[in-house]
């Protein structure tokens, strides 16, 4: 039986507005097991960032509880969870956030280096070759095009060998050709190192390749849908 890897419990989420609190999140709840692929679809201004945000740690629930590879979000330090973050998570995000003063190569291996690694140049070099980019390693993010920039950001995300990885949008400022391109690389990188891989998007065709999906509409879980793996 797989192990879960992620579970929300009756999350919440409010923030005062005037003189009224405004719920963006309400008593949502889901697990995911070690290797599965998960979409969260809907609506702008359905929860869907928000719900990505408190699974990664980057934001805390009102309520509810969030456990993170056994670890209860909720209940640990912005400190903490940011541990958990470099231990266990990668994340790609729709718009790229490469570091600007530092070359592909560097802002591969920015990861490995934060968590006290050496000799890491190698493992970066390789999965830039991985993903196209051997003839890019000295370039800068603002000489690369959008697609190099976010094949850059998941040779980054998955330099960790994360456990779970976390797509906000991956494909949202892409065009169609580049737009397929990331989403090959990240389902091939993802069933290569076994990673789960909880995915936020408008993109209906790309949820569908992902083993669920998770319709949001006004901060609630409105509906389940499993899809028949290829």
């Amino acid at each position: 039986m797989s192990s879960i890897v992620l579970q929300a419990e009756l999350l919440t989420k409010s923030y005062r507005s005037g003189d009224s609190m405004l719920t963006v999140l309400d008593q949502v709840s889901f697990k995911v097991s070690q290797g599965n692929t998960l979409a969260i679809i809907g609506p702008s201004g359905s929860g869907k960032t928000t719900l990505l945000g408190l699974c990664a740690g980057l934001d805390v629930p009102s309520s509810g509880t969030i456990s993170l590879m056994g670890f209860k979000l909720n209940a640990m330090s912005e400190d903490d969870r940011a541990y958990i973050r470099n231990q266990y998570v990668g994340f790609v995000f729709q718009n790229f956030q490469l570091l600007p003063t530092l070359t592909a190569h560097e802002n591969v291996m920015v990861p490995l280096e934060l968590r006290g690694e050496r000799n890491v140049a190698q493992k970066a070099k390789d999965l830039l070759s991985r993903v196209g980019l051997e003839g890019r390693l000295h370039h800068y993010p603002s000489q690369l095009s959008g697609g190099e920039q976010q094949r850059v950001a998941m040779a980054r995300a998955f330099i960790t060998d994360p456990k779970i990885l976390f797509a906000d949008e991956p494909t949202g400022n892409l065009d169609e050709e580049n737009s397929d391109h990331i989403t090959d690389l990240l389902f091939s990188l993802n069933k290569e190192q076994g990673t789960t891989l909880v995915l936020v998007t408008h993109n209906l065709e790309l949820a569908q390749k992902t083993e669920r999906i998770l319709r949001m509409k006004g901060g609630k879980l409105v509906d389940e849908q499993i899809i028949s793996p290829v």
